[in-house]
């Protein structure tokens, strides 16, 4: 088995600019695998509202290798769900860290068999169970799961989180594993982004952001008064082809550090602050990843460094300023990248709103005819102009209400409210806010009937309006000659507002099915547990969100 040796670990000091990183104490951990590792994804890598809080692991594109426990704790929690970490283990460990296993197939018996009976007792497939300390205890180097491809994960690899017990702060897991991970690659940037502030900056003349690949920096650039900066940039690392997120990010301006961040730790309310430590907009237009080298002034992160003027810039002198980015990884491997902004004295028209304002520092309510919606203060990463407009369409229950032409994330859910304008089912639980996106719409999770208005709680200021579902959902039989083996599988499918919860039941008793986001299918989880010769009698139940239900009865 891979040992890590961990040598002491001190917390990072700068003269005058301290990462706000937590203190790491000296702990030891073993690999979880026994086969040398190689990474598909590291800690901190941008995801899509969230920084990914672990490791992805290799497995050889297989499932089944058995993961081992990296030190001596006691099962504090278990998941098992259709989507997300799919099957899921927590150890809580006597040295203050949580260790989590993430897309597992199986897990070990013991576990296997409190989650079972769970199942059985409550006839559910979900499972969010919390233990009591030394219930179930392991060792270090003990079995506790084989690897998988659950949940949604589209390959095999174990996804491997390392906690703080008490914050459930995500830990970097490179801090305790830097010693047996491979990596003499540097990080590479690929462009940079220049942000003239609204009505105060502007750069080559123009309000509008500037996208500069690395190879066009030698060209000239000008700017005049306040302007932001951001980078886009992946790490790599020995034997893989994968690129990874950046371990830490530097941005000096004539020989001063102006922004910093390194990404030791993230807690959980910092995950969606993603949405404003990057370009959310370039994100959604041009899929491009943009790290902001400074801060939205709603959007505090520990990680970040930037000091009271946020790392805004004010040109205000015709010279060269001179910027240098420095980007490093964990090992160490670091490339710096070198540009010049001249100052070139420029007329700024100031900024004149042509919409709605919403501004970060106070709460906002918009309240139009059959629409409302309120923001708490501090909900917004920065003050915002919205291009807000109505239209209508007869296939919907209520106008179509464009808050904002491009979604504008919103750092915790508001409740909006709209008025159903005719009824055309009496049964209001069939009546849903929908976002509109070109076409296509999409059912918001929780919608409510209240006096005549539709509620539902969002979480980006996009296109809204009222749609109804009365389809109930289809359960489409898969390979019917294997059932009698115990292998049956179906597909369940819901095209409106999916799939809220299902049932199988053979000669009256519930059978646990496992359901899988990727690919709708239910396949029957404990096949040699069904009493084969007889004819059996089977009946499969599935409800949408919206109440709808479908009952098939097959005999087999």
């Amino acid at each position: 088995m891979n040992i890590c040796k961990l040598a002491t670990i001190i917390t990072l000091l700068f003269s005058s600019f301290t990462i706000k990183a937590q203190t790491i104490t000296k702990d030891s951990f073993i690999s979880p695998f026994k086969f040398p590792l190689l990474l598909s994804a590291n800690f901190g890598e941008l995801r899509g509202n969230h920084f990914h809080g672990g490791f992805d692991i290799k497995t050889g594109g297989v499932v089944g290798k058995p993961v081992y426990c990296i030190a001596d704790g006691y099962v504090s929690r278990v998941l098992v769900m259709a989507g997300g970490y799919g099957n899921a283990l927590f150890i809580t460990h006597y040295n203050g860290y949580t260790s989590v296993y993430g897309h597992i197939k199986n897990f070990s018996s013991a576990v296997e068999k409190v989650i079972k009976d769970y199942q059985l007792r409550h006839e559910t497939f979900a499972v969010d169970l919390k233990f009591e300390p030394n219930f179930i205890k392991f060792k270090a180097g003990d079995f506790i799961a084989s690897s998988g491809n659950e949940g949604m994960s589209f390959g095999p690899h174990l996804h491997f989180e390392i906690r703080n017990s008490q914050t459930n702060e995500y830990v970097n897991p490179l801090i305790f594993y830097k010693d047996i991970i491979a990596d003499k690659r540097a990080p590479v940037a690929q462009l940079i982004a220049i942000y003239p502030e609204k009505g105060t900056g502007v750069v080559n003349g123009s309000q509008e952001k500037k996208i500069i690949p690395m190879n066009a920096l030698s060209r000239p650039i000008t700017a005049w008064g306040k302007i932001g900066i951001g980078i886009k940039a992946f790490d790599y690392m020995n034997n893989t082809n994968n690129h990874y997120g950046i371990y830490q990010i530097k941005l000096f301006l004539d020989g001063k550090q102006i922004f910093g961040s390194q990404m030791n730790g993230v807690l959980s309310d910092e995950n969606r602050r993603i949405n404003g430590y990057t370009d959310f907009s370039e994100l959604k237009r041009n899929r491009r990843w943009i790290i902001r080298s400074f801060s939205l002034p709603g959007n505090p992160l520990r990680f970040v460094e930037s000091h009271d003027d946020r790392g805004i810039v004010e040109i205000n002198e015709e010279r060269n300023y001179q910027f240098m980015y420095q980007i490093t990884d964990a090992h160490g491997n670091k490339n710096q990248y070198s540009f010049t902004v001249i100052g070139k004295k420029s007329n700024i028209d100031p900024f004149i709103p042509k919409g709605k304002m919403l501004y970060w520092n106070r709460a906002n309510v918009i309240q139009e005819p059959g629409f409302e919606l309120a923001i708490p203060k501090g909900v917004l990463y920065d003050d915002v102009e919205l291009n807000y407009k109505v239209s209508k369409d007869s296939s919907y229950l209520a106008n179509i209400y464009q808050i904002n032409d491009e979604p504008i994330p919103l750092h915790t859910y508001c409740t909006l409210m709209l008025g159903l304008k005719n009824r055309p089912v009496k049964d209001t639980n069939k009546y849903y806010i929908a976002s509109v996106v070109g076409k296509r719409k999409n059912y918001i999770g929780g919608s409510k009937f209240e006096d005549g208005w539709i509620k539902a709680n969002i979480r980006d200021l996009g296109t809204y309006t009222i749609a109804v579902d009365t389809i109930a959902p289809r359960i489409l039989p898969l390979s019917k000659k294997l059932w009698k083996s115990g292998n049956i599988q179906f597909k369940i499918y819901d095209n409106e507002t999916g799939i809220k919860n299902y049932k199988v039941f053979i000669d009256g008793k519930f059978y646990i099915f496992a359901y899988s986001l990727k690919n709708n299918r239910l396949v029957m989880k404990y096949p040699l547990s069904l009493v084969r010769g007889n004819a059996h009698n089977m009946e499969v139940f599935v409800e949408d969100n919206c109440g709808n239900i479908v009952r098939e009865k097959y005999i087999f």
